[in-house]
């Protein structure tokens, strides 16, 4: 994919002195008292805030931070908390500026903070004045927000729309080079594992990498409605038997491609779903009438971890049992440490998907994680996200 990259314009001197506007994702959790929890995406955005303050540019940043109501300020939905984490990491004073859309002030080699976009009336429906005025603040529009790219929104979309120069941060940037190496241009085979409660929330991305991937590995209630539909009893685990037939087709697709989707030969249940549940590995089709699937046992693991341990690239969403439950936690573990073995180009996303990772100690195996949930979901759909839509266009002129 085509799309200008800051970096490049950096090198090339184009960003001195220059108007720099920053969409970042710094919608970081916060506990009752507003500290912030957990601050990896600020961390992330660093690069890209120092990459255009070295290059002499005047910096502005912004992002959302949950979920307020446009035109309405409350102080939880303040950035201020990260506008001090901020100047923490860059060793300098931020400047946090509200009501900035008519102008905000500031000189090259400085940063400011703009308040919560997302309290602009506007923003989450791209209204073209809002974004023309985002656009009059700057001379070069910077995405580097990956965990927004689905949506089209004012500060997302409408300003790379009339921003006189419109360009894709440096994680951004490494996204759109990680997701076309593993879906675009793959290294073969190409073995998805997907995982997750419910086959309803995944059907159209089972649908979409069914026609792409040489091994499709389902886990969690996914798995037990694949279960199903090969003939086998789930016993009161969670699954969706309306959708058995979906599942059915899905296997099909891949079987006349000569790829396949591996049921599991043996699993783990309990009685009920609980940390301190007795667990017990069973045969898949010994699954008794009162026994709920957990996760997947060992026999079915050294099956998965050989595939993906051959896999010439490997891409994962959702670990494939309660891996929370220590019990239930060895089938995403054997699969997490396979990933990390493979000599496969990996890239993993989703929430869940990184709690593992971190869980099994794995992050430096593993050759992309990315940052986005919903919009690494779409990119698995087969869609194209607006962002590297806007991007690519605005790179042809």
């Amino acid at each position: 994919m085509d799309v200008i990259r800051f970096a490049d314009l950096v090198a090339r001197g184009q960003a001195a002195g220059k108007r720099v506007f920053i969409r970042a994702d710094l919608n970081v959790p916060q506990d009752d008292a507003g500290r912030i929890t957990e601050d990896t995406r600020i961390r992330a955005s660093v690069p890209c805030v120092q990459m255009a303050l070295d290059a002499g540019a005047a910096v502005m940043v912004t992002s959302h931070l949950g979920r307020p109501t446009e035109g309405e300020f409350k102080s939880e939905d303040s950035l201020a908390p990260v506008a001090q984490r901020l100047s923490e990491l860059l060793g300098r004073p931020v400047r946090l500026a509200a009501h900035w859309v008519d102008g905000v002030e500031v000189a090259p080699g400085e940063v400011v903070l703009l308040e919560n976009c997302r309290l602009n009336k506007g923003e989450k429906k791209n209204a073209e004045e809002l974004a023309r005025k985002m656009a009059r603040l700057c001379d070069i529009f910077v995405h580097d927000a990956f965990g927004t790219a689905h949506r089209a929104e004012a500060s997302t979309y409408g300003i790379a729309q009339y921003a006189p120069v419109a360009c894709a941060g440096p994680l951004l940037a490494a996204e759109i080079d990680a997701l076309t190496k593993a879906l675009a241009a793959p290294r073969r085979p190409l073995v998805a594992i997907v995982a997750g409660s419910k086959v309803s929330t995944k059907l159209t991305i089972l649908q979409s990498l069914a026609a792409k991937v040489d091994g499709l590995i389902v886990g969690g209630g996914i798995a037990n409605t694949f279960m199903l539909a090969a003939g086998l009893p789930i016993g009161k685990s969670l699954a969706e038997p309306g959708l058995v037939g979906e599942a059915r087709a899905v296997m099909q697709a891949m079987a006349a491609r000569g790829a396949q989707v591996p049921i599991p030969q043996d699993v783990v249940v309990a009685p009920r779903f609980a940390a301190d549940a007795p667990a017990t590995i069973k045969a898949a089709a010994d699954v008794g009438p009162e026994d709920m699937i957990l996760d997947i046992g060992p026999q079915t693991a050294a099956v998965l971890a050989r595939q993906l341990e051959a896999a010439g690239t490997i891409v994962w969403n959702g670990p494939v049992g309660v891996f929370e439950f220590e019990a239930f936690s060895h089938g995403t573990e054997a699969v997490a440490r396979a990933v990390a073995r493979s000599a496969a180009f990996s890239i993993a996303g989703g929430g869940d998907t990184l709690a593992a990772i971190a869980k099994f100690g794995i992050e430096h195996d593993v050759g992309y994680i990315s940052t986005g949930g919903g919009a690494f979901l779409e990119v698995l759909e087969g869609k194209t996200l607006p962002a590297f839509e806007i991007l690519a266009r605005r790179a042809q002129g």
